[in-house]
């Protein structure tokens, strides 16, 4: 049965590979030509079939003729795009290459190794990561764009008790299981000679640069381990705020830009770092970024480490390293926190996952909106339960282990008024962001420079305005 499984994860992964290595094949069949222009920015041929394509490997249906819907959904997101830059809504590198690397460690998961990754996507771990950068930069930037546009729109209760007074029972939304998960997470140690091997990678790049053999941007690269390594490692204009400190006070203080900093050491990994100019109170700079690897003699000791305490909770054992810290009777999996968890977010709040957005925090989680490794898990244990110990990637995009305790489990049901008030409220909130974004989208095609060609001026569009 494992087997079985393993075998359909994989099929499914080749899947979504294959929709890209087709759709780069039928973008180069395509005679490209510009179909639309929204303000300064084409929209070609070749990127309404690459989403085309896509689309159909996802199993993406469209309400409208297709033809129509995708070169306008191209469209609308440039104007969001557009009116971020405007805002100078921005998403940082390190945002951006913590997602890169949480989608790249969950391919990694599915398919087994990286190496079979590189071979069924015949690009490096390097090229993978690059070709994902943009995609996701454009996302973060999209989401807090709506987010800005959307957030002053309320909702009294009074205002959500009318609207579902008024809703039919079979309109009443279902709510999906929803879970309360603590968990203890464990960093295996990277082993001393791996960091000096990273160590010596860098500082031989800043003896190259400095002999002038290559360039800063070319080792970038080549070797860099970020998402702006197709970028030569140039990470743009950027306040100080937006970098992780470490990082960000190196930048800063950096005023020759032919000297090679030193190497930074920050949660991502190890940099070195080169000024590329300043400007007000912002920083353009390039780095390259190295991380050291974590071995699997490490990642087992952890899980071992962690499969010992699972245990000792089970049996309610105090270990003997904690009898005299601890003086208690029983040994719990809160304790366990307390002494063990590495994570400091969920040890300062007994080891409970908190489920954060824009909106605010809750405990409680829909499957789909828990790491996926933690989803996996807890789907079918029962409350209360410990789980065998996990390996996860962070928010970091680091590979950590873990043990889960499913604290809670509400099952799904029919929305009620009395139990689901912040579920009907967020309905009837959704339903009136969406009407404002809507209202946006249609002043703002009224203000911008559209071109289309005459082919598409017969579309039934969702939006007014893009005939003129």
């Amino acid at each position: 049965m494992m087997r079985c499984r393993w075998m359909v994860m994989v099929a499914l992964l080749l899947a979504a590979h294959c929709s890209l290595f087709i759709s780069r094949a039928a973008a180069q069949n395509v005679v490209d030509e510009v179909i639309w222009v929204v303000g300064d920015e084409p929209i070609l041929k070749s990127d309404v079939e690459v989403m085309r394509i896509q689309a159909a490997m996802e199993g993406m249906r469209w309400d409208r003729n297709p033809d129509c819907a995708i070169p306008e959904q191209i469209a609308v997101q440039k104007l969001f795009l557009h009116q971020a830059a405007i805002d100078s809504i921005q998403a940082t590198e390190s945002e951006i290459s913590a997602q890169v690397e949480a989608r790249l460690e969950y391919m990694i998961s599915q398919i087994g190794s990286r190496e079979k990754l590189e071979e069924y996507r015949k690009q490096s771990i390097s090229q993978i990561r690059s070709s994902m950068h943009d995609e996701l930069r454009d996302q973060i930037m999209i989401q807090r764009m709506k987010s800005k546009l959307s957030e002053k729109v309320t909702a009294t209760p009074a205002e959500v008790r009318r609207f579902f007074k008024d809703l039919p029972q079979d309109s009443i939304p279902y709510v999906p299981t929803e879970v309360e998960v603590q968990i203890i997470t464990q960093t295996p140690r990277i082993a001393p000679e791996e960091i000096n091997r990273v160590k010596d990678q860098l500082r031989s790049f800043t003896e190259r640069i400095n002999k002038g053999e290559t360039s800063f941007a070319t080792l970038a690269r080549l070797y860099s381990q970020d998402g702006s390594a197709r970028n030569g490692g140039e990470l743009g204009y950027t306040g100080r705020g937006q970098w992780v400190p470490e990082f960000s006070s190196v930048a800063f203080n950096l005023t020759d830009p032919k000297k090679v900093s030193k190497i930074v050491e920050t949660e991502f990994g190890f940099h070195i770092i080169q000024l590329i100019d300043k400007r007000g109170d912002k920083v353009n700079a390039r780095h390259i970024l190295l991380k050291p690897e974590v071995s699997d003699s490490a990642i087992t000791a952890s899980l071992n480490l962690l499969d010992t305490i699972a245990n000792e909770i089970r049996a309610g054992v105090v270990p003997p390293v904690l009898k005299e810290v601890l003086m208690a009777d029983k040994y719990t999996f809160e304790d366990a926190v307390n002494f063990f968890s590495d994570d400091k977010d969920t040890r300062n709040n007994r080891g409970l996952m908190a489920n954060r957005s824009e909106r605010g925090q809750t405990s409680k989680f829909q499957l789909k909106d828990l790491p996926s490794e933690v989803a996996r898990v807890v789907d079918t244990m029962q409350i209360g339960q410990i789980s065998a110990p996990f390996t996860m990637t962070n928010s970091k995009g680091k590979t950590v282990c873990a043990i889960a305790k499913l604290k809670n489990r509400i099952e799904g049901h029919k929305a009620t008024i009395t139990e689901d008030f912040q579920v009907m409220q967020e309905v009837v909130l959704e339903k009136r962001r969406e009407e404002a974004l809507h209202k946006w989208v249609t002043d703002k095609i009224k203000n911008t420079y559209v071109r289309i060609n005459d082919e598409y001026r017969n579309c039934d569009f969702e939006y007014e305005g893009w005939i003129r």
